[in-house]
């Protein structure tokens, strides 16, 4: 008997299409870079950025909300890059703007560490600094839609949740990578050292990197099915980019939004909160709050993509449902376990918050690619998930901070986090299941108007599997 026919009964891995590997790398390694200096502003932002551009604010506190105001000016900046990058992106390939993207994102971060303080040339210091930042969220919000959509673009039906959550890994790997580079500087200098000139190493290091990144992406090309849309809308001059997209799926883009709201509320809460929460609070030193981050955050980047798998099995409703209904809880238990002043309970607090955002973060592009047709889904996955960044993850450090101050409590911290927790659950609900669902199906319901686009595609389905056994 040959050797090729499987089996009975025993399930067949499915191949790993050709280049899909080389394409996660190349989408992964531009991510890496682009949010390791997202986040280094961040984390920069309440060891740093509070003293040297804010040195006239009453507390400590309102130095810090002073510097998270110009690190939400970055999110502000996202949507628009979203939607400029996601028009072009639609028109002319996700590869051409990728590489543009990580090329602002490089070129304004290395100017941030070139920046002198209020010291020398007053109000001129901040006033770059929130201008660099507004390029840098510009360039940022370009990326996430670009970089996602060029994986889930190649990857196969039933296992786009798994490939295409590789480059929300990147996030923390970017995250890791910021957080440790910042940790050896801290470690290894004093604090006037550090503030003098070590945090600007952190920021030079980012040339380095780019170019490793902008030169990975050169090496891949857009999927098949995107170079097949550009051609009929060139041909039959369909419509593309955000007017379309409100146009024909309002329901979509709203829906993404609120998906999008309490995840990244919990993850600033986590990743940048946290520091403010631990410095301030608990009065832990930086070195150590940074250390046990980098573990956190790698644990992180290892969950996602075992979220993402799980996603492809359980369905993308329930596993998003479970990251919703647990962030929930997250802010009653961590901030007492951070009160401890015990590694071990931070750590595991941290990493907790880490693992419930896993659940939602790691289905966001293979539900948000499910949801458009290929002729506007740059634009739409884009909108539904940078626009949610102004009134979610850019105002979730103010707020918390603010409150904090307010009551002197966490409690109204983890209430916030609750009351976001629901507005996504609720979207949840409303969410249609597309696991498995065909990208082509989708292009073909959208064609034909078809609004249940998984009924669409199961019919499909059928129609090739009994035309394979005939």
């Amino acid at each position: 008997m040959s050797t090729d026919i499987p089996r009975q009964g025993r399930r067949q891995k499915a191949p790993v299409p050709e280049g899909l590997r080389k394409v996660v790398v190349a989408s992964m390694a531009g991510t890496v870079v682009e949010w390791y200096e997202f986040f280094l502003y961040a984390a920069a932002s309440t060891l740093v950025f509070s003293r040297l551009f804010f040195p006239n604010a009453n507390t400590e506190l309102d130095g810090i909300i002073a510097a998270f105001v110009t690190y939400a000016v970055g999110f502000v900046a996202r949507p628009v890059g979203g939607i400029v990058f996601g028009h072009f992106g639609d028109k002319f390939g996700r590869k051409k703007l990728l590489q543009l993207s990580i090329i602002l994102v490089g070129v304004s971060t290395f100017l941030m560490g070139c920046l002198p303080g209020f010291d020398s040339i007053g109000y001129w210091a901040p006033a770059m600094l929130v201008a660099l930042r507004f390029i840098q969220g510009f360039a940022v919000g370009g990326e996430w839609g670009g970089a996602v959509l060029l994986v889930a673009e190649h990857s196969p039906n039933k296992s786009r949740g798994f490939w295409s959550s590789w480059p929300q890994s990147a996030v923390p790997m970017g995250n890791l990578l910021a957080t440790g580079v910042l940790f050896v500087l801290s470690a290894t200098l004093s604090e006037a050292a550090f503030l003098g000139w070590g945090w600007r190493v952190a920021f030079w290091l980012s040339a380095v990197i780019v170019l490793v990144g902008y030169y990975i992406r050169t090496k891949v090309s857009d999927a098949p099915i995107f170079l097949e849309a550009q051609k009929e809308v060139e041909q039959e001059a369909k419509g593309y980019g955000v007017m379309e997209v409100f146009r024909r799926y309002p329901r979509g883009v709203f829906t993404a939004m609120g998906l999008r709201f309490a995840e990244n509320i919990l993850y600033y809460l986590v990743v940048t909160f946290s520091i403010t929460y631990l410095r301030i609070v608990v009065d832990t030193d930086t070195s150590r709050i940074l250390l046990l981050l980098l573990v956190a955050h790698f644990i992180h980047f290892c969950a996602v993509p075992l979220a993402g798998k799980l996603s492809d099995s359980l369905g993308r409703r329930p596993v998003y449902m479970a990251g919703a209904v647990l962030g929930a809880t997250w802010g009653f238990f961590a901030f007492p376990m951070m009160d401890t002043a015990n590694d071990l309970m931070i750590l595991a607090a941290v990493t907790i918050g880490l693992l419930f955002h896993a659940l939602m973060y790691a289905g966001q592009p293979s539900i948000m690619a499910e949801m458009f047709p290929t002729r506007m889904r740059y634009s739409g996955v884009s909108l539904g998930y940078q626009v949610t960044s102004i009134v979610a993850g850019s105002l979730a450090p103010i707020i918390a901070t603010s409150l904090l101050a307010e009551f002197d409590s966490s409690t109204p911290v983890a209430l916030y986090l609750l009351g976001a927790c629901v507005i996504t659950a609720i979207s949840v609900l409303l969410l249609r299941e597309t696991n498995g669902i065909s990208l082509h199906d989708v292009d073909a319901a959208d064609a034909q108007g078809t609004a249940d686009l998984l009924a669409a595609s199961k019919a499909a389905e059928e129609k090739r599997t009994a035309a394979a056994a005939d």
